[in-house]
């Protein structure tokens, strides 16, 4: 088994939130007789206090049961604390238990706000609205006793003082969601309320090999230096942190061994976006080519700082709008690589096509051998560490979603049958397929991972998920990708704006601040007035009526119309809706980059 973390102050993992007219106090109930904390329902500020207040007639309060707090987020004229209200447990990490954050609950602290003026009475609703989207905010997890944001094997070289801190100071910055959140308790010492979370993925199955048990886990961390929607967060900043960049741990535990192996995703490394238009595949747009090579060279100094040797893969088209982006990739790589970085690019289109996937041994065949010299983690029964992973493989297409989730998975897939013949567990040419119940846990394992990393950053499932779920691609599952296909246009388009400023709000990233020209909604017009669900969805199916006319002057494949219908009925509906209107401006609050 591998050590415990050790931290030096416990979390309180259960509370009751007594909501009091003028106060909320949270009070410890699992039995450490602490202080009680006081939050001023005015203004938010804190206090720790002994007694719980008198309760009257005039002073009913409230009282629900809470799992931990986020933390608390300051708008205009008001502080928001943001509670646990439902947990759901999802597995163990290093012993202890993991749960998922079922039910968020986001409490006003604004009563100061009934003396502001108009203009701020106004702008602090139409700001504390996107907090009601941050409630709905996917894949959060936490541990009282584990530090999530750190690998097994990162949490193995921690120092006996590291592991005395508390947990939200042991834990890796780029992976701690509530980072921002969490100022406010920091700055007044409340260390036992300091829960940190992780945005990502845990997932967990035990199933037989022969007699023996094999416990399988595959956690995502999720980086919130970047954080994002599909085509509102593309690219790198000039820092080198790139959109949708996830780490993902694999570990097996079996015969009291515990093996990690992790890899990367991340956006293409330098700055790049998409702007939202209408179309269904807005032009790449190349923002100061010339810093593609700094800040490429900073993002990848990064990773080597963490994870040693680093393989890029690049799996974007040769040819197109995302042949210029691979080009320009490979360029600033050029004067990069090195020992320690190598690029490989495999055009995963070119040569798997849609459904031939197998094919993906070719790239596995130009990449083992960085995989073999630069291994997994392999500790033994005494938490000894046997073997050690020095190189990490980053991968990425233009999402870093589907094709990368199916290219992930597989290289996941190689590296465990690597570890179970170390373990002494597989003969030297047994693999996962030869175990079919234990195959089929370990495809639905990586096929929920994907879906979990795609819903948080494009809103639907992951496309092509029928083949890392089933080891093929199938009807049902392409017409699974058409529907999801035809979702995030949508999404894109008519929600994903909201959602990014929703999770800057909470991320810290941007600061709140009044637009002059700011316009009531009920004044709002043209495009904006008809920009709902129904409207989008008819302009996309009148365009696929369009095509599926054409599409019958000749055979074709299922396969082919399929993509065929989407792409011709975007580009055919879209393009005349464009033309017409113009862009989709969101007429919202706008949230402006602190200097």
């Amino acid at each position: 088994m591998m050590e415990k973390a050790d931290s030096g102050q416990k979390l309180y993992t259960r509370m009751r939130l007594w909501e009091f007219p003028d106060q909320y106090i949270v009070e410890p109930t699992d039995g450490s007789n602490s202080s009680l904390l006081a939050i001023s329902r005015s203004d938010g500020t804190l206090n720790l206090i002994d007694v719980l207040p008198e309760c009257s007639k005039l002073r009913v309060p409230k009282i629900r049961t809470i799992f931990g707090l986020i933390g608390i987020l300051k708008l205009i004229a008001g502080s928001y604390l943001i509670v646990i209200t439902e947990r759901e447990c999802v597995g163990s990490y290093m012993g202890n238990p993991i749960f998922k954050i079922s039910s968020l609950k986001i409490l006003r602290c604004n009563h100061a706000l009934q003396n502001s003026p108009s203009e701020q009475k106004k702008m602090e609703t139409e700001f504390s609205e996107l907090l009601s989207v941050a409630e709905n905010t996917p894949g959060l997890y936490f541990s009282y006793e584990s530090n999530l944001t750190l690998s097994c094997q990162r949490l193995h070289e921690l120092g006996d003082e590291s592991k005395l801190l508390p947990l939200w100071r042991q834990a890796d910055p780029r992976f701690l969601w509530n980072n921002y959140l969490l100022e406010l308790l920091i700055d007044n010492k409340l260390d036992s309320y300091l829960l940190p979370v992780i945005q990502g993925s845990f997932q967990h199955f035990q199933a037989a090999i022969g007699k023996d048990i094999a416990d399988v886990t595959l956690i995502a961390r999720r980086c919130s230096r970047r954080n994002g929607t599909r085509m509102w967060r593309r690219g790198a900043d000039s820092d080198g942190y790139v959109a949708n960049f996830v780490e993902t741990e694999q570990i097996i535990q079996m015969h009291g061994h515990t093996a990690s192996f992790v890899q990367v995703r991340g956006s293409m490394p330098f700055t790049w976006e998409q702007i939202v238009d209408l179309t269904y595949k807005p032009k790449f747009e190349i923002v100061k080519p010339e810093e593609a090579p700094r800040i490429a060279e900073r993002h990848f100094l990064d990773l080597r700082k963490t994870y040693q040797s680093v393989l890029a893969v690049d799996l974007v088209n040769k040819h197109g709008g995302e042949g210029r982006l691979s080009e320009k990739f490979a360029n600033a790589m050029q004067s990069i690589t090195s020992d320690d970085v190598r690029y490989v690019h495999f055009d995963f289109h070119h040569i798997c096509g849609h459904v031939h996937f197998e094919r993906l041994s070719i790239l596995y065949e130009q990449i083992e051998g960085f995989l073999e010299k630069n291994g997994y983690l392999l500790l033994n029964e005494k938490g000894e560490k046997l073997k050690e992973q020095l190189g990490v493989v980053r991968t990425n297409c233009i999402d870093c979603l589907d094709r990368t989730n199916v290219t992930q998975s597989m290289i996941g897939r190689k590296v465990l049958e690597w570890q179970l013949r170390r373990m002494g567990v597989f003969s030297a040419e047994e693999t996962i397929e030869s175990h079919p119940n234990f195959d089929d846990n370990f495809k639905i394992l990586w096929a929920n991972h994907g879906d979990d990393i795609s819903i948080q950053y494009s809103g639907t499932p992951a496309l092509k998920g029928d083949f890392v779920r089933y080891g093929q691609r199938t009807t049902q599952g392409i017409l699974n990708d058409f529907k999801n296909a035809l979702m995030r246009y949508y999404l894109n388009n008519f929600v994903d704006g909201t959602k990014q400023d929703a999770i800057d709000l909470l991320q810290g990233h941007y600061i709140v601040s009044v637009s002059r020209d700011l316009r009531a909604p009920s004044q709002q017009g043209g495009l904006e007035a008809v920009a709902s669900l129904p409207v989008a969805l008819a302009v996309v199916l009148a365009g696929v009526f369009l095509s599926t006319v054409s599409l019958r002057q000749g055979p074709l494949s299922f396969q082919r119309a399929i993509f065929s219908f989407l792409c011709a009925g975007m580009s055919i509906g879209i393009a005349a809706f464009v033309k017409a209107n113009g862009r989709v401006f969101c007429n919202r609050p706008r949230l402006h980059k602190p200097h």
